[in-house]
C-alpha cells in the first residue's frame, strides 16, 4: 500500500470515454485520488456526490479529482451520467492499482471472489508525492470531507 510521503506511482486507466488517462497528465496539478467500492452503492454514491458538489474549491486550490473503481467503464459512465459527477471515473477493471494505493475488499458483500477497492483517498501534491491518504477497513464509512479539502490546501 502507499504512505504518506511516498512518491504516487504513475497509472493509466480507462475513463468513461474509453480514453486512457495517466496520473502524470496532471503534473504541476493537485490531485485527489478517490478510490471506491463500487457505481451504484449507496455509501459510493453519496461520497463521490460530496466531492462534485465540492469540486469549484478543489479547483481554486489547483486540484483535480479522480475517482477509481474495478467497475467497468459502461458501468462507472452510466454512474457518472446519473449522478451528474463531473470529474474522471476511471476503471481499474484489473484491480493492479486498487491493490497498489489500497488494497482490496475481499469477497465484498459475501460474493466470493467479488474483490474491490477499499474506499481511500489519497492527496498527492503538485510534485507527485503522497501528502495524505486514508483507508478505511470499513467500506460503510466515509472520509471527512473537510479534512481533505484540509489536505489539499496543505499540500
Amino acid at each position: 500500500m502507499i504512505n504518506m510521503g511516498d512518491k504516487a506511482p504513475d497509472f493509466s486507466l480507462v475513463n468513461t470515454d474509453f480514453k486512457s488517462v495517466r496520473l502524470s497528465d496532471f503534473q504541476g496539478k493537485k490531485r485527489v485520488l478517490l478510490f471506491y467500492p463500487g457505481a451504484f452503492t449507496s455509501v459510493c454514491q453519496k461520497e463521490l456526490c460530496a466531492f462534485r458538489d465540492s469540486i469549484s474549491m478543489f479547483g481554486k486550490l489547483n486540484a483535480i479529482v479522480l475517482g477509481i473503481s474495478v467497475d467497468s467503464p459502461f458501468a462507472n459512465k452510466s454512474f457518472k451520467e446519473q449522478n451528474m459527477i463531473t470529474f474522471e471515473l476511471l476503471s481499474d477493471i484489473t484491480r493492479e492499482i486498487s491493490n497498489t494505493y489500497c488494497g482490496l475488499y475481499n469477497d465484498f458483500a459475501g460474493v466470493e471472489g467479488y474483490n474491490v477497492a477499499r474506499r481511500s483517498v489519497f492527496v498527492i501534491d503538485s510534485r507527485g508525492v503522497v501528502t495524505y491518504s486514508w483507508v478505511s477497513e470499513d467500506p460503510a464509512r466515509e472520509p471527512e470531507y473537510d479534512k481533505v479539502l484540509e489536505e489539499v490546501e496543505k499540500a
